[in-house]
């Protein structure tokens, strides 16, 4: 049993890199502190603990890591340092020598995290408790109300893919989930407290089930029946594990939204056999095209990464054409960043700094046409949109059910409601489309 007297009246801070994922575990790792009766710091306050929960997908993860712990190291100088996250699973001792850190906790330990805090007396110098990748066996819950309105609830954590580019695996261990039964509970508990949406988060969610002998189609369909909470968002599944009776389910569901982000990688099929992907181009496409024919006005993300070690200009060439063929909303385009222990380096062809950046801008500009066509088609009609909390005076913002960003004034009696809206044309940055209440 833990003495959280010495927790009483402290503060603390809370970073974050990367995922939703991410977010929703540090969401659960504040409540767990506010539980014990820490509270978080006020804007310039010091706090007595700094919790930096990390990212490892790039290179460039690595350094903002670092950067942000220096950062905080030096904001509050007293502060109890704890760092968690993929980057303290793959490099622990690496963290543990940043000068600050007093303690490093690796995948299986974030979710005991008080038990290491002990005294908060800063140590002399960093101690990492990371345990080997065969023995990260746990699933920390976690349903967790983001800055806005939506709830992340994580459903599946860890990965079993192993793709020759990805250090996920490592950082997070292999497969595993909790039950439909506990998914449902915190769906429900979310709604108690007034949630309307709810983002499933994992790793590889389409993978539910294995460690519960369940499957995600269950989880979905449970998920459905749970009274007050209007919509759910699927927030990435591989195209090999989005099954036609899942499609189907989601076109006629009450709750699940017209909303699929599904990871491409790439659009040449020899650049996915390198990257050891799960399926080929003719899978994907036709997964693009039953969303479609289900849900004609679906809001379809992809994750695109450009650059990997064997990306010659032609596999380029061949999956940007792939790629401008799909009928979807939204690319998310990543370059590729080297990572030691991957099975990429073994690739013979490397792609230049320079190369990467042009092809990731042809890339982003190509999503921005896609994306500008999905929104003009909608002008004119009128959709229920999620509000979200604003600052005073700024425009509220909230989205359709498949994902359209609307822009409305500011009114603070429509925070968190579903509110029917004529969707007019661009707001002044293109970025949202300006919105006419009806009420």
């Amino acid at each position: 049993m833990i003495d959280t007297n010495i927790f009483q009246n402290k503060t603390a801070v809370y970073y974050t890199l990367g995922c939703k994922l991410n977010f929703s575990e540090t969401s659960t790792i504040g409540k767990i502190l506010r539980e014990a009766g820490v509270r978080t710091a006020r804007k310039g306050e010091k706090a007595d603990i700094c919790v930096v929960n990390t990212c490892s997908v790039t290179e460039v993860a690595d350094k903002k890591c670092r950067q942000a712990i220096h950062r905080l190291v030096k904001q509050h100088p007293d502060a109890f340092v704890v760092v968690t996250g993929c980057y303290a699973q793959l490099k622990p001792e690496t963290v543990a020598k940043i000068e600050g850190v007093d303690v490093v906790l690796g995948a299986e330990q974030k979710k005991d995290l008080l038990q290491y805090l002990g005294n908060l007396q800063k140590n002399e110098s960093g101690e990492a408790y990371a345990s080997a990748l065969k023995d990260i066996h746990s699933f920390a819950p976690s349903c967790s109300r983001g800055d806005r309105t939506r709830y992340f609830l994580k459903v599946q954590d860890g990965c079993d893919y192993y793709c020759s580019y990805c250090t996920i695996p490592f950082a997070r261990g292999r497969s595993r989930n909790g039950t439909v039964a506990s998914m449902v509970e915190q769906a429900r508990q979310a709604a108690a407290e007034g949630g309307k949406e709810i983002v499933l988060t994992g790793v590889n969610i389409g993978d539910f089930g294995k460690s519960t002998g369940e499957t995600f189609f269950d989880l979905v369909k449970a998920l459905d029946e749970v009274e007050g909470i209007e919509r759910y968002r699927i927030s990435s599944i591989e195209p090999n594990l989005l099954t036609d009776e899942i499609i189907e389910f989601v076109s006629h569901s009450r709750s699940f939204m017209p909303h699929f982000h599904i990871p491409l990688q790439s659009g040449s099929d020899d650049v996915l056999k390198l990257m050891r992907r799960r399926y080929d181009t003719e899978l994907f496409a036709s997964k693009v095209q039953r969303v479609k024919e289900m849900m004609p006005d679906a809001f379809i993300g992809v994750d695109v990464i450009v650059g990997t070690r064997g990306e010659t200009d032609e596999y380029f060439e061949q999956a940007y054409e792939f790629i401008k063929s799909l009928d979807v909303t939204q690319l998310h385009v990543f370059s590729y960043s080297e990572r030691p222990g991957t099975q990429a380096l073994k690739i013979d062809h490397v792609v230049t700094p320079e190369e990467k950046h042009r092809r990731s801008q042809r890339l982003l500009e190509l999503s921005d046409e896609k994306t500008h066509a999905f929104y003009a088609r909608h002008i004119g009609q009128t959709m229920p949109v999620l509000l979200e909390r604003s600052k005073p005076g700024a425009p509220m913002h909230g989205f359709t059910a498949n994902y359209i960003r609307i822009e409305v004034p500011h009114n603070d009696t429509l925070d968190n409601q579903v509110v029917s809206v004529r969707l007019g044309n661009f707001n002044e940055d293109g970025t949202a489309l300006q919105g006419t209440l009806l009420l």
